[in-house]
C-alpha cells in the first residue's frame, strides 16, 4: 500500500493493539485511543498453529477499515520464530509459522509482518544471515500466491545473550542474501531495542546518524515502521524493557527528534507499552502527538 503521512505531512502515530474478539475490535480500539495505525497479532504469539484461515473474518476486517478509512495495519509474528536457528526441527517449524503469518496478513491486507531474526550461538554472523535468508524464501515459497502480498520486515533486537539483528550490517546481510526487493522485504526499527544495543537517539545528532547509517547499509526505502518505546535502562545496557515516551533513558528530546526528522516522515510509528488499556496508549501517543504538533509549529 502506498504510504501515507499523519498531520501537517508527519509521522502517523499508533499502538499495538488486542484484538481479543476479533479483529474488528482492534479496529475499534484504535479509533477510541486516537491511533493512526496500529499493530497486531494476527494469532496468538505464543502457539506454533494458529486457527484455520477465517476468510470471513479477513472480509469483516477490510469492510470495517475501509468504513473507518483506517491507515496502516501491522501484524507482529509469533515470539517461537526463530529465523537463523541451526536446529532443523526449530528450523521447520519457523519456516511453516512464518508462511502462516504471511498469509494471515495477506488476508488482512496487513502493510507489514514483523518478525525477530533469532538467535546465533556460533556467533557467526554470515552463516546465521544465510540460514535466515533461506527461512525467509522458504516461508515466501510456502506461503505461495496467499502470501505474496505481505512485506517482511526484520526487527532490530537489543543485543542480548546471542540474539542476531541487533546491528544494521546484520539486518541488511540477511535482505541481501533474500534477493527481494523493497516491497517484499525490509527492516522495522525498534528504538528501545537500538537504544539498549548502544544506539543514542536521545537527540537531533542522534537520530541523524542513526539515519545515515541506515541509509548506507539497507537504504531508507527498506524502512516500513517504527516501534516507538522508551527504555527503561542505560545506553548499551543489552537490557530489553519498554518504557514509557519520556519517561525512560530516551526522554522526550528523542522522540520530539524523532517526529522532527524528515527522512523519517512516512514512516508509521507505533507504541509498545506496558500498562492497563487504555489508558497506557492514551497518554503514549498523546505525548507523541504533541511533539509532532510542536514540530509542526515549528515548520
Amino acid at each position: 500500500m502506498a504510504r501515507r503521512r499523519g498531520k501537517g505531512g508527519s509521522v502517523l502515530l499508533g499502538a499495538h493493539v488486542s484484538v481479543a474478539g476479533g479483529y474488528t475490535n482492534g479496529l475499534d480500539y484504535a479509533v477510541q485511543i486516537g491511533a493512526e495505525c496500529i499493530q497486531i497479532f494476527a494469532k496468538s504469539p505464543r502457539q506454533w498453529r494458529g486457527p484455520a484461515i477465517d476468510t470471513a473474518a479477513f472480509d469483516a476486517f477490510a469492510t470495517r477499515r475501509a468504513e473507518l478509512g483506517f491507515g496502516p495495519v501491522f501484524t507482529h509474528t509469533a515470539y517461537l520464530l526463530n529465523l537463523s536457528t541451526v536446529d532443523e526441527d526449530l528450523r521447520t517449524k519457523t519456516i511453516a509459522a512464518l508462511a502462516d503469518e504471511l498469509v494471515r496478513a495477506g488476508g488482512l491486507a496487513a502493510d507489514g509482518v514483523v518478525t525477530h531474526v533469532g538467535n546465533d550461538p556460533a556467533q557467526d554472523p554470515h552463516r546465521a544471515a544465510q540460514r535466515a535468508a533461506d527461512v525467509v524464501l522458504a516461508a515466501y515459497e510456502l506461503a505461495g500466491s496467499a502470501g505474496a502480498n505481505a512485506r517482511l520486515l526484520l526487527e532490530n533486537t537489543a543485543g542480548a545473550g546471542h540474539s542476531f539483528g541487533c546491528c544494521f550490517d546484520e539486518l541488511a546481510e540477511i535482505i541481501d542474501r533474500c534477493g527481494l526487493p523493497p516491497t517484499r522485504l525490509g527492516v522495522c526499527f525498534d528504538t528501545c531495542h537500538a537504544f539498549a544495543y548502544g544506539m543514542s537517539v536521545t537527540n537531533n545528532q542522534g537520530w541523524r546518524t542513526v539515519v545515515d547509517q541506515m541509509n548506507a547499509t539497507f537504504g531508507l526505502d527498506r524502512l516500513g515502521l517504527i516501534h516507538a518505546n522508551d527504555c527503561l535502562f542505560e545506553l548499551g545496557s543489552r537490557r530489553d524493557r519498554h518504557a514509557w515516551i519520556g519517561d525512560g533513558f530516551i526522554g522526550a528530546d528523542g522522540f520530539s527528534a524523532m517526529v522532527c526528522t524528515a527522512e523519517l516522515a512516512s514512516v508509521p510509528a507505533i507504541t509498545e507499552m506496558p500498562g492497563e488499556a487504555p489508558v497506557k496508549d492514551e497518554v503514549n501517543l498523546g505525548r507523541l502527538k504533541a511533539f509532532r504538533d510542536h514540530c509542526d509549529e515549528a515548520h
